[in-house]
């Protein structure tokens, strides 16, 4: 397999350079854009094959609420699609794309589900992979398979879509996904508390959790990491 950077235009076409790789025995860093590369340790490879052509929403049903995207889709045209509809990923995946060195909003949805990234409302509405349906994949025979369904009630066969949600591509290429979304959030309301010692700090998050309303996250940020960001700013 010719060593480099291959960005396929179909899935086909993926499947095609994954069986050569095999035969080849070249191991593959498999990416969507690659701005969680810097996570981890170097992933040692003879070529990347990133999913970043494979773009589209093939199917959108708001009144069922689920969504249909290529891997290469970018998150933001994910959740302006969803926001045009009011409604949105009640995972809430974060961009770690400033913080890696890379732009905002250059993340994919194939990375999301595949690092299984997923915001402060993890502890309410659950993890990423809690909310995928079925996958397209490539298996590391070049091989497409597919798993789950669009619906909520499909039970057939293994859960493949959690399995390979937060692989990081080390079991098989995501190249398609059913995601379940939800009615976006009408109110929402942030409570921030300065100078908590850090057993005070703990003792009013696990107070926050105790009241009648909806906590979707809670976080207390030791002082000196807090001087480094404010110092950063």
């Amino acid at each position: 397999m010719r060593v480099g950077f291959h960005a396929p235009d179909t899935v086909e076409e993926l499947a095609y350079l994954v069986a050569e790789a095999a035969d080849t025995r070249t191991p593959l860093e498999v990416m969507g854009r690659g701005t969680k590369r810097e996570v981890g340790r170097p992933v040692q490879y003879g070529a990347v094959l990133s999913t970043e052509s494979l773009v589209g929403v093939p199917l959108y049903e708001p009144s069922e609420l689920v969504l249909v995207a290529l891997a290469g889709t970018p998150l933001a045209q994910v959740e302006q699609l969803l926001a045009e509809n009011d409604q949105e990923l009640p995972f809430e995946p974060v961009d770690l794309g400033p913080v890696l060195g890379f732009g905002p909003g250059q993340a994919t949805i194939g990375g999301v589900i595949a690092t299984n990234l997923s915001g402060s409302r993890r502890i309410l509405a659950g993890a990423a992979r809690d909310h995928v349906l079925g996958v397209q994949a490539v298996n590391g025979r070049g091989e497409t398979i597919r798993a789950g369904g669009r619906v909520m009630k499909n039970v057939t066969g293994y859960d493949l879509g959690r399995a390979l949600a937060g692989s990081w591509g080390t079991l098989a290429v995501v190249t398609e996904m059913a995601i379940k979304v939800l009615p976006a959030q009408r109110e929402v309301r942030t409570v921030l508390c300065f100078g908590l010692s850090d057993p005070t700090g703990v003792e009013t998050l696990c107070l926050g959790f105790g009241t009648p309303f909806e906590v979707s996250g809670a976080v207390h940020v030791h002082a000196e990491l807090a001087k480094r960001f404010s110092d950063e700013e």
